[in-house]
């Protein structure tokens, strides 16, 4: 996603629900001024469609103000997974293993 302008990081989880289905949310954060309004997520989803195929397309795209990575520079999908599917943070991921801890607030609202 980064490639687009509008896009300076990105984040995508696949979220397995109980009855079978999965929600795939795709977390951005925006380049400066930027908006995450219709036209925005029209283009996401071109994007993905185009580049991918249709299964790349998320089912949301939520705007973030930064996505979590390790001290080593890996984004972290994982504690953002287990946090979406009402893990709490301390079960979740090592806060002392993250370059940036605050990033988990917005993901555990």
């Amino acid at each position: 996603m980064e490639k687009l302008p509008e896009i300076r990081d990105s984040l995508i989880v696949n979220i397995e629900q109980e009855d079978g289905t999965s929600v795939m949310p795709l977390f951005v954060v925006l380049a400066e001024g930027m908006v995450l309004d219709e036209a925005l997520q029209k283009k996401i989803a071109h994007t993905l469609r185009t580049d991918f195929s249709p299964r790349h397309v998320p089912d949301k795209v939520i705007a973030v103000p930064e996505i979590p990575y390790t001290l080593s520079g890996k984004k972290m999908e994982l504690p953002v997974k287990k946090l979406l599917m009402g893990k709490s943070i301390e079960q979740s991921v090592n806060k002392d293993a993250m370059r940036n801890p605050g990033a988990l607030e917005v993901f555990k609202k």
